[in-house]
């Protein structure tokens, strides 16, 4: 029993003495992050590895017509909600549509510098996924008796990006006794080459079914295409609540909406129907929102007391 009591404290000496030379795993891996703590330089964030590789990560600039623009790195990618999704599905509107309506896009004016591709007097734009919204922009000239009346001279539609769906020029049916040339930039030299004007009219008449319509004081444009278009599905900028202030009691002009709310010049000669279409989609897109909740406060179905109270005696009635 003396020699097994021996042996025992033998061990434990030995196991004590290896304890003592070799630490233990634990307390190895504690040694080495406290050194590589003590390395690391005071107030320093990042490694210069991890600052190369942030920098060689950065996003590229992407430039559209001279502007530039980027993706900020810090914020995370935004996209519309899941029901918002679902409800542009259920209206035709496309997922870019909903993006740019809803400042998920690109920012800025750059869609008045799509002008470099327009093609006057091209008709309808082949290839194009039009989309739900499209904007309307006429150009007149005076027929009658001292040129008073107006008559339709030529006609721009834009889609909700500034793309060019149709331009044509028209011939009226009238004798034109104006031609406002420097107003509207139409000439007699420009209807050796316009299209009838039914031929126009169901052109267009077939670009604007089922769609949203936007325009300035559009109800002039329609009364020149001798069409009508749903109240539902228009977005007037010369009637919209918030552009009144700039009228100054009249409705609001399309080139004074342009300076003081989009900061660019238009009409500064002849009129072009199809900048002046950009410049009333781009108003619109800029105040997509408040356009929205005008609309739903025009069109909402409402109960009056006069409906509740005739439901009231029907059921009174009933009853007896």
């Amino acid at each position: 029993m003396a020699e097994l009591s021996s042996n025992w404290k033998k061990l434990q000496a030995q196991l004590k003495a290896e304890a003592t030379s070799k630490p233990s795993t634990k307390r190895k891996a504690e040694e080495q992050l406290h050194s590589s703590v003590k390395r690391k330089p005071i107030g320093t964030s990042k490694s210069k590895d991890t600052r190369l590789l942030s920098h060689q990560q950065k996003p590229p600039v992407h430039r559209m017509g001279g502007v530039q623009s980027s993706t900020a790195v810090d914020k995370p990618k935004q996209s519309p909600s899941p029901s918002l999704a679902i409800w542009a599905d259920d209206h035709g509107v496309s997922a870019e549509d909903l993006a740019e309506a809803y400042g998920l896009g690109v920012k800025g004016n750059t869609m008045m510098l799509a002008s470099e591709k327009d093609k006057v007097n091209h008709g309808l734009s082949s290839g194009l996924e039009i989309g739900k919204y499209v904007a309307i922009d006429c150009e007149m000239v005076g027929v009658g008796p001292g040129g008073h009346e107006s008559a339709l001279a030529r006609i721009s539609i834009v889609d909700f990006h500034g793309r060019q769906v149709y331009d044509s020029y028209v011939k009226p049916k009238e004798r034109v006794t104006n031609w406002r040339t420097a107003v509207s930039g139409i000439s007699q030299k420009e209807m050796r080459f316009a299209r009838d004007f039914d031929e126009v009219q169901n052109e267009v008449n077939t670009i604007l079914k089922d769609r949203i319509l936007i325009g300035h004081d559009i109800k002039h444009d329609l009364d020149a295409l001798k069409l009508s278009h749903s109240p539902r599905n228009i977005r007037d900028t010369a009637k919209y609540p918030a552009f009144k202030k700039y009228g100054n009691g009249r409705k609001p002009a399309l080139k004074i909406l342009a300076k003081e709310i989009l900061g660019i010049e238009i009409q500064s000669g002849p009129h072009s129907s199809t900048e002046d279409a950009r410049a009333t989609m781009l108003l619109f897109r800029k105040h997509k929102s408040g356009f929205d909740m005008d609309h739903v406060n025009r069109f909402a179905p409402k109960q009056t007391a006069h409906t509740g109270a005739s439901h009231l005696k029907k059921k009174t009635k009933k009853k007896s």
